[in-house]
């Protein structure tokens, strides 16, 4: 069987799909619901549907495209990403995945191979936390991780529920449906790009995760007390962006002190209130985002960030509050699916890495 991949085929769809974005290029803006995500869905859609692939929707918005094989009861095996993109992101997050698995299909149809079992290209819903402030939606309701009543209430900026966004773009059935029986996949593989330099440093091309970091993300609030710039003096001040910034400098040192490369910790968001030039800071809203790929180390950090806290809050004479979002447990690849990989790349004499992914991801 002799396989040839559409490279400029498939580049040409990257530059299509990335042109669906509300951000100016070379950046991607695509928040899952949204106008611009919905377009760039039904785009993905027609070009699997061209591909003969059997198309369906659920009521969280995953989208799955089958290849029926000679038994189409047995479990799928399934491939996929993710197309919805942060804020200013960039064009191939996601859609490598998506769009290369498409290929992959396409390739094998045209070499005249015929699965035993279904092939599936699964384009998974609200991966990126931008909008709701929890990743991987889609694959947590697919895998029962996360309830529909708890995925019900999720809320974005707007204060809109993903109940009331997801109605609003057309998608209606019941969220308790989404989940998937255990047996029905077979294997899961996703294509990605690393979103590190690893691979680009040792001039590798090939990646074969084995194990995923696990992420925690929370919510702070930090409350102190506002004031004119110009009224109060600085040893009366309660500034809650001095404390938000010096918490922000002893996250950073927590995950230095770890002693590992894994241990990673960011603020991401930093919401300042009042936000003019000549008043106090009474409130910041921050999130954290810390991951590791040994959980027991992970929490260790996260104790350490905690003690620093209450140790600002009283310093500083303001309250700080955490609310806990998500905090999932490290991933080991399926040792059958990587063997499977690596026995390809030696048969093709493609080199390789052996790599921990420390980006979550759906699969």
């Amino acid at each position: 069987m002799k396989l040839e991949i559409d490279q400029q085929g498939l580049l040409s769809e990257l530059e299509t799909l990335a042109t669906f974005s509300d951000a100016e290029p070379p950046a991607v803006t695509r928040i899952v619901f949204t106008p611009t995500d919905l377009k760039a869905r039904a785009w993905m859609m027609a070009r699997c549907e061209e591909a003969g692939l059997a198309v369906r929707q659920d009521a969280i918005g995953n989208i799955f495209t089958r290849w029926d094989g000679a038994d189409p009861a047995a479990p799928a095996v399934g491939t996929g990403s993710h197309i919805d993109a942060i804020p200013n992101a960039g064009k191939y997050d996601g859609v490598v995945g998506v769009l290369g698995g498409l290929e992959a299909i396409r390739a094998l149809q045209r070499s005249g191979f015929r699965p035993k079992n279904s092939i599936e290209l699964l384009v998974f819903a609200t991966e990126e936390p931008t909008r709701f402030g929890i990743g991987c939606l889609g694959s947590r309701l697919l895998s029962g991780t996360l309830s529909a009543e708890a995925a019900a209430k999720l809320k974005d900026r707007d204060g809109e529920s993903v109940e009331e966004v997801r109605r609003k773009a057309s998608f209606s059935g019941q969220l308790q449906d989404v989940k998937l029986p255990k047996s029905y996949y077979k294997a899961f593989v996703e294509l990605h790009i690393e979103q590190g330099p690893l691979l680009e440093r040792a001039k590798i091309s090939l990646g074969i995760v084995k194990s995923i970091a696990a992420p925690a993300s929370f919510r702070i609030a930090i409350e102190g007390a506002g004031g004119h710039a110009g009224g109060v003096l600085m040893p009366d001040r309660k500034d809650a962006l001095c404390a938000a910034a010096e918490l922000i400098l002893a996250i950073e040192t927590a995950a230095h002190a770890s002693g590992a490369l894994d241990t990673v910790a960011t603020v991401g968001v930093c919401d300042v209130f009042p936000g003019a030039v000549n008043s106090i800071p009474s409130r910041v809203g921050m999130t954290l985002d810390i991951r590791d790929t040994d959980l027991a180390r992970r929490d260790g950090v996260m104790k350490v960030i905690e003690r620093a806290s209450q140790g600002i809050a009283a310093k500083r004479q303001v309250s700080i509050r955490w609310e806990l979002v998500n905090a999932d447990a490290p991933a080991d690849c399926a040792p059958e699916v990587r063997e499977a990989l690596t026995d390809s790349c030696r048969q093709h004499g493609f080199p390789f890495l052996e790599m921990v992914s420390r980006a979550y991801h759906d699969s």
